[in-house]
């Protein structure tokens, strides 16, 4: 008697994972997607992007991955450091909604979508007040709450620990300061409220591929950015694990080794 054949579903899910192994093993491809990051970083390609109508500093990419960390964790608070114009905080606050609708309909229940028990919080130096303005007053502010100064000084580490533990699945975006020992201290603040089966994307440590001296006005270069912070930081926490999948399977992303996920 034969064996039942597979599903389409198992078949493409199959083929996908074949494929995404294969350009692991694809050097020249890789090339390909490491010099087109180059270059348009130099043209600054990244600046030209909306999400829901504010401006968003990330590839479309990271974006679609964003969105399908989010769908998958099905996190009920994300803390992201780094804000900008807000585009990356509407960003999770429109998938969160999203989240909250299916679960609305799933359950059959009503929906009050001004209220959310889903949050984002989000950190950040300098809140320029017409970005604060601009996110508030977004259909997705009520979604939002930001708090204003350092991420790792000590006060606004305790003030996000106070928020994380009113929630019980968090999933945490780190892209402010791109310095070795700023990152280091911002994995050490927020990676231990990341929880099992979650993930802790570090931005940006695609610097460390980059040619020295490409960011000739910034702080970070080769050799003291995000991806060398990872790999010190990594080195003493064995609960998380790079999820290479998630590099293959993008390969344009400014976070290269950047996806961790927490074993469990």
């Amino acid at each position: 008697m034969s064996e039942p054949s597979s599903s389409p579903e198992i078949t493409f899910a199959q083929e996908r994972r074949e494929r995404l192994s294969a350009y692991g093993q694809d050097g020249a491809f890789q090339s390909l997607s490491q010099d087109w990051l180059r270059e348009s970083m130099q043209r600054k390609y990244v600046y030209n992007f909306d999400w829901l109508g504010r401006p968003i500093i990330q590839y479309p990419q990271d974006m679609w991955a964003v969105q399908d960390l989010i769908w998958r964790v099905r996190p009920d608070l994300v803390i992201e450091t780094g804000i900008a114009h807000g585009g990356s905080l509407i960003l999770s606050a429109s998938m969160l909604a999203m989240l909250d609708m299916c679960d609305a309909i799933e359950a059959g229940t009503v929906l009050d979508p001004r209220n959310s028990r889903r949050k984002v919080l989000g950190l950040d130096i300098d809140i320029r007040a017409h970005n604060r303005a601009a996110i508030e007053q977004h259909p997705m502010g009520s979604r939002i709450q930001m708090i204003q100064g350092s991420s790792i000084a000590p006060e606004v580490v305790q003030q996000v620990h106070a928020v994380a533990q009113q929630y019980g699945r968090i999933l945490v975006f780190l892209d402010s300061m791109h310095t070795h020992e700023h990152v280091l201290a911002e994995l050490q603040a927020y990676a231990p409220l990341v929880s099992p089966g979650s993930y802790c994307v570090v931005f940006d440590t695609f610097v460390d591929d980059m040619p020295p001296g490409f960011f000739a006005d910034r702080p970070w270069d080769v050799g003291n950015n995000p991806k060398t912070a990872v790999r010190e930081w990594m080195a003493n926490n064995p609960d998380f694990e790079v999820d290479a999948a998630m590099e293959q399977r993008l390969q344009v992303t400014v976070a290269p080794h950047g996806f961790l996920r927490r074993k469990g």
